[in-house]
């Protein structure tokens, strides 16, 4: 890093709208990409899930809290750990101040577990988190979203972000993010769901990081986010 080029502040200039031409067209491209995501088909939720949350039980429909979209974090969390998953974490602490600003655009961004409820308050507390997190325990709604797997799946093949995958790294438990929509009718169908890599633009931290010399400085480690720990556990 310390011997980096050095130039003078026209040549930097220069070399800095020629990236920034790059990053216009990466914008440009993206925007594309955006309009495409939401212009996909969807498909209509026939099966009905249960979830217990901060005021009882509550179905799928009921999770949307008066607004028409819904974004949910699947947040890994199985039944028998004594916290949650340090990457999802880092995910979850990204959430921050932005439910107001998700509100005003009829959006309610929540996250799912299969863990009880009272294991899922406990870490949020201690996380001092204040998004809405529900249970997803006994209903198949993690399974079916590609994100839990059976003992057996895990023997054989799992199905993960759209492809069949001999070695799976999570496990039983998987990351990813789903979204929702609300009809007039009250039917809620399935609009977009994304795992793996495409969890990337949801990271706001890894965004910064991305803009410092040292970028993720991932590169040496195995696996690549072995650095991440719960924001409580860090030294500094």
């Amino acid at each position: 890093m310390d011997d980096r080029k050095v130039v003078s502040r026209s040549e930097w200039i220069e070399a800095r709208k020629r990236l920034l031409a790059e990053e216009k067209s990466f914008t440009k491209a993206r925007d594309r990409l955006s309009q495409k995501r939401r212009d996909l088909p969807w498909e209509r939720v026939e099966k009905e899930y249960l979830f217990e949350g901060p005021n009882g039980k509550e179905t799928l429909p009921q999770l949307f809290d008066g607004k028409s979209q819904l974004i949910v974090y699947h947040f890994m969390f199985d039944p028998s750990w004594k916290e949650g998953c340090p990457g999802c974490s880092f995910w979850a602490d990204n959430f921050g101040e932005i439910l107001p600003h998700l509100r005003q655009r009829d959006v309610t961004l929540i996250a799912v577990s299969r863990a009880p409820f009272a294991l899922l308050e406990a870490f949020k507390k201690r996380m001092g988190w204040r998004f809405k997190w529900f249970s997803s325990f006994g209903t198949d709604f993690n399974h079916d979203y590609q994100v839990s797997f059976t003992p057996q799946e895990l023997e054989s093949q799992i199905y993960y972000n759209y492809e069949k995958q001999g070695k799976h790294p999570f496990s039983g438990e998987a990351p990813g993010i789903s979204v929702f929509y609300k009809n007039s009718r009250g039917e809620v169908l399935h609009t977009y769901s994304c795992y793996s890599r495409g969890l990337d633009m949801l990271n706001g931290a890894y965004h910064y990081l991305d803009l410092v010399p040292k970028g993720r400085d991932e590169e040496a480690l195995s696996p690549p986010m072995s650095w991440v720990r719960h924001h409580d556990r860090y030294e500094i």
